[in-house]
């Protein structure tokens, strides 16, 4: 009877050991051609509370218009929107069709400039932040990015930064990340119960 077993030795650089049939019967995943790409993926959602999505009103447009990688955005879109919006008035249709820019569309784009000008991410490779489909817990906006290094430190610590970024800045967009309710939260909205004289 021979025994035939294969030393390999992980990206964290521990050994595992496994039997030959284990190769074929199942999978394994192979870091070098990250490694050998020079960028590591983020792939994260943000979870945002749907009911905080909504039309962006001229006072929150001038903040937004303060953001230095939304300046052009912004003067493209409302000229795209107002194109399209002239064009449903000269045909007759109601207002109601008109087009016009959500806080949430902004702060996708926002996102997407960000990324793009962060020192930390590979601008090469593929970049998309995208809504997938909305969830019991929100409405899931996935970032999907690599960054310039491939070591575990230093992509944890990008990945960090930018997630910080973003979900401080969430608030000047009036968007909110979702989150469960908590028995703490739901205390602190119940009326409290009147003292016993």
């Amino acid at each position: 009877i021979a025994l035939h077993t294969i030393t390999v030795q992980n990206f964290d650089k521990t050994i595992t050991t496994i039997p030959t049939k284990k190769l074929v019967t199942e999978s394994f995943k192979n870091w070098r051609g990250m490694q050998e790409a020079g960028g590591r993926r983020i792939k994260r959602a943000l979870y945002l509370d749907q009911h905080s999505v909504g039309f962006v009103e001229a006072p929150m447009l001038a903040r937004l218009e303060q953001f230095a990688v939304l300046g052009d955005y912004l003067r493209e879109k409302q000229s795209e929107l107002a194109q399209w919006n002239a064009g449903l008035q000269a045909k007759g249709m109601a207002a109601v069709n008109a087009r016009r820019v959500t806080n949430l569309g902004t702060f996708r784009a926002y996102v997407e400039r960000y990324l793009r000008q962060h020192p930390g991410i590979h601008t090469d490779m593929t970049l998309l932040v995208r809504q997938l489909q909305p969830t019991t817990e929100g409405l899931p906006l996935e970032i999907y990015c690599f960054t310039r290094s491939t070591a575990w430190g230093e992509y944890e610590g990008v990945q960090s930064d930018v997630f910080d970024h973003l979900l401080a800045t969430l608030p000047a967009f009036g968007l909110r990340v979702f989150q469960a309710s908590s028995d703490a939260m739901l205390m602190a909205v119940q009326p409290r119960p009147a003292a016993a004289e």
